[in-house]
């Protein structure tokens, strides 16, 4: 409860000691560089694929390198789905 009793407002920035709360401020992932090794989010199944690299980054996502033939593909991916490649986890790799 605010002061004096009242509720806050639905939707008002939950703080602690005037302090916004993290959860409500948005998380800006750092700017992938060109050539870096990535993996897109598909359109169909929404499972990540990788073979891919930053080809340029913009405003509103990045254009993407296909690396089996080096073609740039022509639509911009949004930054959520876009991430940087991750190794394999096989503990003989």
């Amino acid at each position: 409860m605010g002061a004096g009793g009242a509720r806050p407002a639905a939707g008002a920035a939950s703080s602690v000691g005037g302090v916004p709360d993290a959860s409500d401020q948005p998380t800006e992932r750092p700017s992938l560089e060109p050539g870096t090794r990535i993996e897109v989010r598909t359109g169909f199944d929404r499972s990540w694929s990788n073979g891919f690299e930053v080809h340029e980054a913009t405003d509103a996502g990045y254009r993407v390198r296909r690396r089996s033939d080096n073609e740039v593909l022509p639509v911009v991916f949004g930054r959520a789905d876009v991430r940087r490649e991750r190794k394999n986890s096989m503990w003989w790799y």
